[in-house]
């Protein structure tokens, strides 16, 4: 018989803020619910141009049609649950405004570093360096970790406590996955994104192959 303390629990997709210079974990996201949906987008990054469109491309663009200029552009968006009453163990007496919090950070600075940049452009510094985030990895299960940026937040308050606190929302959210082209050479990023694409490539040697003759092409191309 099958007790309920011998069934594995589900693997949590979630996000980890990562100290780039240290690779030490800052803050683990662990995300309520999976999402039931993954949308992902890939685009390669072609050498050539999309051609004249009349009487095909020039000669260069010929010669680049086989040609990558590096790792493709990788998207992702799902839509992410928050429900404090499916926690009811666990006190709530901001609701789900904590949960929201940590989320919304990822994709601005805070009042501190703003205040620093106010200060600099009161000293009359011409320049101001824009304000880096702190490296963000995207996880979902042992074979998908990668260094993302949040491109998309919205969020979709649906209960809320006496207070007005919210207790139910739904999030949209999308993330670009940032490779070598994007970060600076050495960068910690840039690494965990060589080991994820290392990964995606043992993988792709696992799938069985198939065969010419199941194409119809049993003589050969």
């Amino acid at each position: 018989m099958t007790r309920y303390a011998d069934i594995p629990k589900p693997i949590r997709s979630g996000l980890v803020i990562v100290d780039p210079e240290r690779g030490t974990p800052q803050r683990i996201i662990v995300l309520q619910f999976n999402p039931d949906t993954l949308e992902r987008s890939v685009a390669p990054q072609a050498a050539g141009g999309e051609g004249s469109g009349g009487g095909g491309g020039s000669g260069g663009d010929r010669n680049e049609a086989l040609r990558l200029k590096g790792p493709a552009q990788e998207s992702w968006k799902f839509t992410a649950e928050i429900d404090a009453t499916d926690q009811l163990d666990v006190a709530a007496p901001d609701g789900i405004h904590p949960q929201l919090a940590v989320l919304e950070m990822l994709v601005q600075p805070t009042a501190a570093q703003l205040r620093a940049a106010s200060k600099l452009s009161k000293k009359g510094t011409i320049e101001i360096s824009p304000i880096e985030m702190p490296l963000t990895l995207f996880t979902w299960g042992s074979k998908r970790v990668m260094p993302v940026r949040l491109t998309e937040l919205s969020v979709n308050e649906s209960a809320f406590d006496v207070n007005l606190n919210p207790i139910r929302a739904s999030l949209s959210i999308g993330m670009k996955i940032l490779t070598v082209s994007d970060l600076p050479a050495g960068h910690r990023g840039a690494e965990l994104y060589l080991a994820h694409l290392a990964q995606k490539e043992q993988l792709a040697r696992r799938a069985r192959a198939g065969s010419l003759a199941q194409l119809g092409l049993g003589g050969g191309i």
